[in-house]
């Protein structure tokens, strides 16, 4: 007996940076596991628990979103057009000053709601009010890395706190909830923050995520002011002596990249490129991060600098981007844009072993991709569709940790209605700019 089988699927298989397709197979799930990938007929649907019929739908790995601030989708659309620092300064950390822990809690829903409808199925998220998320994490049935956010002026008692907070929820909701630590950037954070949150970090065996160099302008205003780049600052701070996430890292030094291909414990870069161009915060070389062997992972950021929660667009943001960067069009090929969205990003979400990948004892977050829609036709490649064609609403049923939690576009753990309920009253109070006040300033 088998928990699930999924019947008549076209298996997306990635092998190096190259992609195939498996025709006309099954997957079946064991628990929370994927226990064999064979041509469907190999076993009989009267040994599974419960059978979906892909009918010729394109099974894939549950998309990894290495970066995101998703409860920021109460804010969507209501920073446009402006600079960074004012992004910053005069909208995101006055609207972030009205905060309640609830607020949180449903925001996060409503960016869970999205993510699964686009396939997303595990997300690294840090932001504020940290508990809340976890809980609405929990009830999505969906995976992620959490860390609670920290700034350098809220005092290093905060690093106890947010300790307890990784204590709590690491391993939680049957191990689909990791937790992390998240000092928010070197900007933010002085060095002796930064040095307390890694020793916390090795002390409690987890991880950091952290923004780092996310312009170039970051970077040269490090050089100037201290003599470093905020990589080099997070190297003497002792960040990378714990697995780590940098967030951006466009503005990295050929020797910071250096540096980074060396360290002992994993780091990995969260690429949010949609995030990049509505800011002007320029754009890295991918090419050569990842011809250093660098983990690069895709991330949409929060859905203010986004304004959707969608790796479709991302992953076609990526490979389109590197080509028009670099001047060759051979560059960041459909393969490989189809491995940083998958097993890449988990090895940036640190789980390369179990995420990423369609094969036999990989966890079962898998979804199901209708490539029958017009904008697909006729369906010459279907690897070429799904960098360059697919939308979000071509994903039909999401797959987590063996559970279906969405079929044929259903929900089956969130409830929009209610999440837009609990929502619409708060965005007066949320939406206040005028004498909010700044839970901090922008000054790189």
């Amino acid at each position: 007996m088998v928990d699930l089988l999924i019947r008549n699927a076209n298996v997306l298989q990635l092998a190096d940076e190259s992609a195939t397709i498996l025709t006309d197979h099954e997957i079946a799930v064991s628990g929370n596991r994927i226990s064999a990938i064979q041509p469907t007929g190999a076993l009989d649907p009267s040994h599974a628990g419960a059978v979906i019929d892909a009918g010729g739908q394109l099974a894939m790995p549950g998309f990894i979103n290495t970066h995101a601030h998703t409860a920021m989708a109460l804010w969507r659309g209501l920073a446009e057009d402006v600079n960074l620092a004012s992004w910053f300064n005069d909208y995101i950390w006055q609207f972030e000053s009205n905060l309640e822990p609830d607020d949180v809690y449903w925001g996060m829903q409503l960016g869970l709601l999205e993510m699964i409808e686009a396939g997303i199925t595990a997300v690294n998220d840090q932001y504020w009010h940290m508990d809340h998320v976890a809980r609405a994490v929990e009830k999505a049935g969906t995976r992620a890395l959490l860390g609670q956010a920290m700034f350098g002026s809220n005092g290093t008692a905060q690093i106890d706190e947010t300790a307890a907070f990784v204590r709590r929820w690491d391993g939680g909701a049957d191990g689909r909830i990791r937790a992390i630590l998240a000092p928010h950037a070197p900007y933010t954070c002085d060095d002796e923050f930064l040095g307390a949150s890694a020793l916390m970090a090795e002390r409690i065996g987890t991880g950091i995520h952290i923004h780092v160099a996310e312009t170039r302008e970051q970077t040269q205003a490090s050089l100037a002011k201290r003599g470093q780049t905020p990589i080099e600052v997070l190297a003497d701070c002792g960040i990378f002596n714990v697995p780590t996430v940098l967030a951006h890292a466009v503005g990295a030094t050929p020797g910071d990249l250096e540096m980074l291909a060396e360290v002992a414990q994993p780091v990995g870069i969260a690429h949010c490129p949609k995030t990049y161009a509505k800011l002007a915060m320029g754009y890295p070389n991918l090419v050569e991060t990842r011809a250093m062997g660098i983990a690069v992972g895709l991330g949409t950021d929060g859905p203010v600098s986004n304004n959707t929660l969608d790796l479709w667009e991302a992953m076609r943001l990526t490979a389109l981007g590197q080509k028009q960067l670099t001047g060759d069009a051979e560059n960041l090929s459909i393969g490989q844009a189809l491995r940083m969205a998958t097993a890449e990003s988990a090895r940036v979400y640190g789980q390369p072993d179990e995420l990423g990948a369609l094969a036999p004892g990989k966890l079962a977050d898998i979804i199901l991709v209708d490539l029958s829609g017009t904008h697909h036709l006729p369906l010459n490649s279907i690897t070429a569709s799904l960098v360059y064609n697919a939308r979000a609403g071509d994903v039909r049923t999401v797959i987590c940790d063996g559970a279906v939690i969405m079929q044929d576009r259903a929900h089956k753990t969130l409830d929009k209605g209610e999440i837009m309920d609990n929502i619409l009253p708060r965005m007066d109070r949320l939406r206040r700019r005028e004498n909010a006040g700044n839970i901090q300033r922008y000054n790189p």
